[in-house]
């Protein structure tokens, strides 16, 4: 039990002085930075002009379809860059799955472009 807790004692020393640091750094920032908020500071931030509403109106669904979207293809490059470091241990049958795998994200993309899903109007 003495050796386990002599292994994680370097990573507890680790995380003692991240900890330690991140402290120091926050209340560096909060000690040196002014603190005399304004009206224009404390009001709600939207895309550069005013707040034109209440913040809890329903957004387009559009957002939303484009996050997926993105995490769909996010998660494909996801998987490519383990693939690319084993192909040579993979062989072929490897190469055929990826192939089949990056096809249907291909159909599903091209689907999504015809139906306009990419579109903004």
């Amino acid at each position: 039990m003495e050796d386990l807790l002599r292994e994680y004692f370097p990573i507890l020393i680790f995380l003692g002085i991240a900890i330690v640091l991140a402290c120091l750094f926050v209340f560096a920032a909060w000690l040196v930075a002014k603190q005399h908020p304004d009206n224009e500071k404390l009001s709600t931030y939207e895309c550069g002009f005013e707040p034109f509403s209440d913040s809890r109106h329903r957004f387009d669904v559009r957002f939303y379809l484009v996050a997926i979207l993105f995490i769909i293809f996010d998660l494909e490059v996801a998987f490519l860059f383990p693939w690319a470091i084993v192909l040579g241990d993979i062989g072929a049958y490897g190469f055929w799955s990826m192939f089949v795998f990056l096809s249907v994200l291909t159909i599903g993309f091209v689907y999504e472009w015809r139906k306009g899903a990419l579109d903004w109007e």
